[in-house]
């Protein structure tokens, strides 16, 4: 029986099962979350929420490809009210799918920058990742890579290390191309850059970034929160020690990523579940949830002196909504090209 974290106060957190909610319990207000975000952090934005509101927060944590498969299989019994991913295709793919329901909400409205947020009122962009370029420049002549295009350039034969095509990540990077420059120009990109792959396909984003700092190839893509946690101390010495070897690159514009939120189609607590995420798509909440994980909030930039160090940054004009209607086009061509 899957269990719930109960976020209550003043005691911050503990297990909780649904079949042993006392009546009592039953008449307090609350919202049931199910995240795709691992976060810690992310728990005192909650805190700030229960405080603000008195509506206790219990949260299920799972990788978001299984809380999308755990919300078919339960169905109108699902306990979920609302649904936190990240990457634009499991969000826009959560409502396709019908597990989302339309909500009406000015301050979401007036929070979610333009193409942040679906058409259809069924999600809301919460923070901003961005896909940048990680290089060492003691292997690769940084000065030569400007966009994700340059990593197609026969000067990177056996230089460019990638993340397998299961990120979700690459899978909207591609469609990010697709939209930008069409499937054509994309398709040229992707044979050009994997054929400069000679490195197994990693992972994760941080083996990415310490296979270019030991050189074991010159250059790769990675969300840019990734780089910025390694050089804070997050991951430990070790890979501060690594990452100091490596340049961020950030094209201009660039390809920006998200972590979003919708309301469960079975919600039975829905006023709550859009309270919660009207709070977290708000200026307080989004920064609250960005700032400490080194994202972007919806509409300015992290100030955190590591991540301001990567430059401004311009994000491109393709809308998240653009990205899921091209993520089945883009896994397709990726397996096309061998990008394994």
């Amino acid at each position: 029986m899957q269990k719930f974290k109960k976020f209550l106060y003043p005691v911050l957190t503990c297990t909780f099962l649904f079949n042993v909610i006392s009546p009592a319990n039953t008449r307090e207000r609350e919202v049931r979350v199910y995240s795709g975000r691992h976060y810690n952090t992310d728990r005192s934005v909650y805190k700030k929420f229960a405080d603000e509101t008195g509506i206790k927060v219990r949260l299920i944590e799972a990788a978001g490809i299984s809380l999308i498969e755990r919300l078919r299989r339960e169905g109108k019994n699902s306990q979920a009210d609302l649904i936190l991913l990240v990457d634009a295709a499991r969000i826009t793919n959560a409502a396709k799918a019908g597990l989302l329901q339309k909500i009406e909400s000015s301050s979401l409205e007036n929070n979610v920058p333009v193409g942040l947020k679906d058409p259809g009122k069924k999600w809301y962009a919460l923070t901003r990742r961005v896909r940048v370029m990680v290089a060492n420049p003691k292997v690769v002549d940084v000065s030569k890579i400007k966009d994700y295009t340059d990593l197609a350039d026969p000067s990177l034969k056996g230089k460019v290390c990638l993340r397998n095509r299961k990120s979700p990540y690459n899978q909207s990077l591609v469609a990010n191309q697709i939209v930008n420059k069409g499937q054509k120009a994309t398709k040229t990109w992707l044979n050009g850059m994997i054929s400069n792959v000679s490195q197994p396909f990693f992972p994760g984003d941080i083996s990415i970034v310490r296979a270019v700092s030991k050189k074991k190839c010159g250059v790769g893509i990675v969300n840019h929160y990734y780089v910025a946690r390694m050089l804070a101390g997050v991951n430990g010495r070790r890979d501060t020690l690594y990452s100091r070897k490596t340049s961020v690159i950030t094209p201009n514009p660039a390809h920006v990523n998200i972590s979003a939120g919708g309301v469960a189609k079975y919600a039975t607590n829905k006023a709550e579940a859009i309270k919660l995420l009207e709070f977290l798509a708000s200026p307080k909440g989004s920064k609250g949830l960005a700032a400490p994980t080194f994202e972007h909030p919806l509409k300015e930039v992290n100030q955190n002196q590591i991540v301001k160090n990567f430059g401004e940054f311009k994000p491109d004009k393709v809308s998240v909504d653009d990205l899921g209607n091209n993520n089945s086009m883009a896994i397709r061509m990726m397996k096309e090209s061998g990008w394994n």
